[in-house]
């Protein structure tokens, strides 16, 4: 996702906080309603079709943005433990290469409990290094996680 995309999002953000008309707080989420209701409509269209439906919903939630708008709308098809795991796939290379490793406790009521493995639960500033990555990986792959133990 492009930086000015990025920017406009959380201008999105900042707006929706600031709106206090009981008027445009109802424009809002039956918006949001209307769009929860497409975007799930064409995910069932898609995944009715055959095994490639299912590739492309993969696909599509693979997809940064996609995946975001998907989370937004409660119709991300894969999983909080699944979308956790994801991520720290996407960060063991890292962790690797530092002779660390991240073990993955478990995944409950928002919170991701982890273990730090190897060399890098040694050294402080390693750590913290190494721990601000897992954490980054895990935020932006489930935004819903209250915290990171």
């Amino acid at each position: 996702m492009d930086n000015e995309l990025k920017a406009r999002i959380e201008r999105i953000g900042k707006l929706v906080e600031q709106v206090h008309s009981p008027a445009a707080i109802e424009l809002v989420q039956t918006m949001m309603d209307f769009h929860r209701a497409a975007i799930d409509r064409m995910m069932e269209i898609v995944a009715d079709t055959d095994q490639l439906g299912l590739d492309i919903i993969g696909t599509l939630a693979a997809d940064e943005l996609v995946s975001n708008m998907l989370l937004l709308h409660g119709l991300h098809p894969l999983g909080i433990d699944e979308r956790v795991k994801t991520a720290l796939d996407g960060v063991r290379p890292y962790l690797n290469s530092h002779g660390g490793d991240v073990e993955l406790i478990e995944v409950a009521d928002g919170v991701v409990k982890l273990r730090l493995i190897g060399t890098c639960g040694d050294c402080p500033s390693s750590t913290a290094t190494l721990r601000g990555a897992i954490e980054k990986a895990i935020r932006e792959a489930a935004p819903e996680v209250v915290s990171i133990e």
